[in-house]
């Protein structure tokens, strides 16, 4: 008798093969057979069994874009990835993190987290317990908590570089020595030996510290990149993983491109649309593929959707946060806010100190209602329903976050919707390689809600897009769980299919929708953070244990730290 049976599913496998109904058994962490009923194959009786019928049956999605590296120290759930079936959560992205790391230099890597991920500096000081010192013991640290699912860490530049170099390494201006270069590979050899899925950088100048200093990997030479790549080829493992502005397109790439030959270790790097240069990104996936065809392995981390910013006077930023009148108000209750905002003779003050920012465009921003819409009509604009109204637009924003006693939230896509619509999101989607990323999920969390890529992915673009084309559910079923999956190095996750890992969701897909993300404070020192949870999510099950039911959480925690690539491709 199996573990668990799941009867009667629509199965999606994760290979991008057409959706077949059928079972499948679980015995301990993993499936041990699949049962297509077209072919007339059966399944013994489980101990526990499932009625998948109706239901969409997928491989638990795997996230390879967030930063858990404090929140997973003293959080065993991991909101709110949970609510989005995601079953493998990749954090350390972006070059910060917290290891290795000095007593002295804790402070400073709060700071730069706090600065570039937009986690309360509080939250993480209260919550994290720093047991560790080098890589392979915050390993051991993770590796000795619970977690509802699995976690997967990179070693982040960050903080490698400030470990060697001392204070000079928070500056980017600073240049290694070759002994520190050394230093620096050594330890990147040592963390991916002790299970490091890989490393990752920056080079852009939107991360900076809470203070505004740059991050310290901005302008890392060729020298100290290099010197890294060369400790992951000397172990023969990990990937690399980055953000960059591009600033100087062909340099930039030439340095990346030459990471990868360096290190013959796979390599993604973030890839959107920038307004100031809506076309370019197109010359970066054309390069990308030329990469590929030499023989490198170069994949574009992309986003099913714009990525934009939430502007909510719980926010940490909103249109008027910079007016005088509203700074005398700054620190009151949101509700005391409310009553003086409500007022006609304040509000006539504060539209006279209003100013104009790119950030708050209010021709590009838009009311998010209840059942969000991330790709809005022109028509629906701050703007437009202010000409419609004949009224002026800062009244029909200020308007709309004093909405539900002041928690109205308006929506501002920075990148990713030049055009007015999300074609290109779909093109970046489609192309040969591409995966989904760039969530965030645990971080920006105040600002932005975008650890709902997963199920936006599968609602908007296979079921619910109206202002273009669709894309098959197979396809996008098999990017968000196998191609991520193997990005990353895991394969033993993202299929189902016998001796694979039993991550799998069962979903009413008629029914799966994202709800309006609500501000909540449950992080450590009462911290805020927004929370997007969801609908339709019947099941999700992780190392062959339900962990979440309905949409709330079983108790079980059979998460683990994943070290190292599983599995063989």
């Amino acid at each position: 008798m199996h573990d668990i049976v799941i009867r009667n599913g629509n199965i999606i496998d994760g290979s991008g093969s057409v959706a077949f109904v059928g079972d499948i058994a679980i015995d301990g962490e993993t499936i041990s057979a699949v049962a297509n009923h077209a072919s007339g194959e059966t399944i013994d009786a489980g101990k526990q069994e499932i009625d998948a019928t109706g239901r969409l049956v997928a491989p638990g999605f795997v996230d390879i874009h967030t930063h858990y590296d404090g929140q997973a120290t003293w959080d065993s759930q991991l909101t709110p990835s949970i609510y989005h079936g995601v079953t493998t959560v990749v954090m350390g992205n972006c070059g910060v993190g917290f290891a290795p790391v000095k007593p002295q230099q804790r402070d400073w890597l709060i700071s730069l987290m706090e600065g570039v991920e937009d986690i309360p500096g509080t939250a993480l000081s209260e919550g994290i317990d720093w047991q560790w010192e080098s890589f392979p013991e915050f390993l051991d640290t993770l590796d000795s908590k619970s977690h509802m699912i699995d976690i997967v860490a990179q070693l982040p530049h960050g903080a490698l570089r400030t470990y060697v170099m001392g204070e000079r390494g928070g500056n980017h201006l600073e240049k290694p020595t070759a002994e520190e270069i050394n230093t620096m590979a050594t330890l990147a050899e040592e963390a991916v030996n002790a299970g490091a899925i890989g490393f990752t950088t920056s080079r852009t100048v939107n991360h900076q510290t809470a203070d505004g200093e740059p991050t310290p990997s901005l302008t890392a030479g060729e020298e100290e990149l290099s010197g890294i790549a060369q400790g992951l080829k000397r172990a023969n493992k990990g990937v690399i993983q980055l953000v960059c502005d591009f600033e100087d397109h062909d340099a930039e790439f030439a340095l990346i491109r030459g990471m990868a030959e360096q290190s013959g270790r796979p390599l993604s790097v973030t890839v959107n649309q920038n307004p100031a240069k809506p076309d370019e990104w197109r010359h970066t996936l054309d390069m990308i593929s030329q990469a590929n065809n030499d023989g490198l392995t170069l994949k574009a981390q992309v986003a099913p959707r714009p990525v934009g910013v939430l502007i909510s006077l719980q926010s940490t930023y909103h249109p008027f946060i910079f007016c005088p009148s509203f700074q005398a108000i700054a620190t009151k209750t949101l509700d005391e806010q409310v009553a003086q905002l409500s007022d006609s003779t304040f509000q006539k003050n504060l539209f006279k100190e209003y100013v104009e920012s790119p950030l708050f465009d209010l021709r590009q921003t838009w009311i998010m209602d209840e059942n969000p819409n991330y790709e809005p009509e022109p028509e629906q604009s701050i703007a437009a329903i202010a000409d419609t109204k004949g009224v002026e637009a800062t009244a029909v924003a200020l308007e709309a976050m004093l909405a539900n006693g002041g928690t109205g939230i308006l929506y501002f896509p920075a990148l990713n919707f030049a055009d007015g619509h999300s074609d290109i999101c779909r093109e970046m989607l489609v192309h040969p390689h591409t995966v989904p990323g760039l969530g965030d999920g645990g971080a920006h969390v105040s600002f932005i809600s975008d650890a709902s890529f997963c199920t936006y992915l599968l609602t908007h673009w296979a079921r619910d897009r109206k202002r273009g084309n669709l894309i098959e559910l197979e396809y996008l079923i098999k990017a968000q769980t196998r191609d991520t999956a193997e990005v990353v190095g895991l394969f033993d996750r993202g299929l189902i299919k016998s001796s694979y890992k039993a991550d799998i969701n069962i979903i009413d897909f008629e029914q799966l929708a994202i709800e309006r993300p609500v501000m909540v404070n449950d992080l450590p020192a009462g911290g805020n953070r927004l929370l997007q949870k969801t609908q339709g999510y019947d099941y999700m099950i992780v190392s062959g244990e339900v962990v979440m039911q309905a949409g709330s959480p079983t108790g079980a925690l059979p998460g683990q730290l994943v070290r190292g690539g599983q599995g063989e491709k």
